[in-house]
């Protein structure tokens, strides 16, 4: 077995039968088997109930007798720029799991522009919070919480570059479990399209 990628989730919702852990999409693209770390190091098989690519956003499960708390979630309208934030993951990997970075909330509603491809072109924009809170690689999909220790988000990306410095970005926890509980049921979420065809005359 080949270990491609690490990343962080954290677990949101247990009905008896599973636990259900959300993290990020690009954390878990293309991966043939997921094995989710706990926290007290118990290492557990997952299954991928559903994943999407616009969204970012992907629930794993996993059985419910193999966890013993879920997190506890809030909504970002609650929070105002400024306020402390806190940011949990597994900055490279497992080695630092479990890592707390601390920073403020730089702003709300930001709309970044995101490409699914390596071009240079983007194919949407995504409405997230900004944050200075350290992220790293390895910290994607999990908790942006409060002063309160509650999910307000869950981090995604920042920008990379060597005149930027504290840009992070988190997905508002509230479309963050819109995004989940339709992947919970469907697998998938379905989107309209329309096309334009262009015609030199």
């Amino acid at each position: 077995e080949n270990l491609s990628s690490t990343g962080t989730g954290f677990i949101y919702k247990n009905d008896g039968k599973y636990a259900y852990i959300m993290t990020n999409h690009h954390v878990v693209s293309g991966a043939s088997t997921v094995k989710v770390v706990l926290s007290d190091k118990t290492e557990v098989n997952a299954k991928v109930r559903g994943s999407e690519a616009y969204s970012d956003i992907a629930v794993l499960v996993v059985e419910a007798k193999a966890v013993n708390s879920v997190a506890v979630m809030s909504t970002s309208d609650k929070v105002r720029v400024g306020d402390t934030v806190f940011a949990i993951g597994s900055p490279e990997g497992a080695s630092y799991a479990g890592t707390v970075t601390k920073g403020i909330l730089s702003g709300k509603d930001r709309l970044v522009a995101i490409s699914l491809s390596n071009n240079t072109s983007s194919d949407y924009y995504m409405k997230v919070l900004q944050t200075d809170a350290a992220i790293n690689p390895g910290n994607s999909g999990g908790p942006l919480c409060n002063i309160n220790g509650e999910v307000i988000g869950i981090t995604n990306m920042k920008l990379v570059d060597s005149t930027v410095e504290g840009i992070g970005f988190a997905i508002p926890i509230e479309d963050a479990i819109y995004y989940a509980s339709t992947l919970e049921k469907e697998g998938n979420i379905e989107r309209p399209y329309f096309g334009i065809g262009m015609l030199d005359i």
